[in-house]
């Protein structure tokens, strides 16, 4: 019996994003959206969620239409590395800040890849999305998200008073 779905892969991708993208809206729906010029606090997430609902509804279509490759094993060792990193870093914010919680985040995540490996090259990276979001979340846009959390501002706020 021939099966209508041609790409398994696209077809699971596609049903948990617009899970997810219907989860969101769903979830986010009592946050007011605001207008594009004044976004209010649910405008970002719902935004987010429709585009997830539409990338999710492409790959839905697309299993029908396009031969893929069939759905292996679930790889639980990555999957427990992004979502320990993801806990992680929420714990380490007000605790640590920002910096250091990004760096948790990214190397953790990072460390999911059978491909990845830490040169300098990636450390600078690291350390200029780390200057990029400090500017543009905490300073630009007023993210009441502490640069040097509460276990580090008695040591290091006298030295770097910038980073307050």
């Amino acid at each position: 019996m021939e099966t209508v779905v041609k790409g398994p892969k696209d077809f699971w991708t596609g049903l948990i994003y617009v899970m997810v993208g219907i989860a969101a809206l769903w979830f986010g729906s009592e946050y007011p959206m605001g207008t594009a010029g004044r976004m209010g606090p649910g405008y970002f997430p719902k935004v987010l969620a429709v585009i997830l609902l539409l990338l999710g509804i492409a790959s839905l279509v697309r299993s029908f239409l396009v031969e893929g490759p069939p759905v292996s094993g679930l790889a639980f060792t990555p999957l427990l590395l992004v979502l320990g990193a993801c806990a992680l870093f929420g714990f380490i914010i007000p605790r640590l800040g920002l910096a250091a919680g990004l760096v948790v985040l990214c190397v953790m995540s990072a460390a999911a890849s059978d491909q990845f490996r830490f040169d300098p090259k990636i450390a600078l990276g690291l350390v200029g999305l780390i200057i990029v979001c400090g500017l543009v979340f905490v300073k630009g846009l007023g993210v009441p998200i502490p640069l040097l959390g509460t276990w580090l501002e008695p040591t290091l706020g006298p030295i770097f008073p910038w980073l307050r």
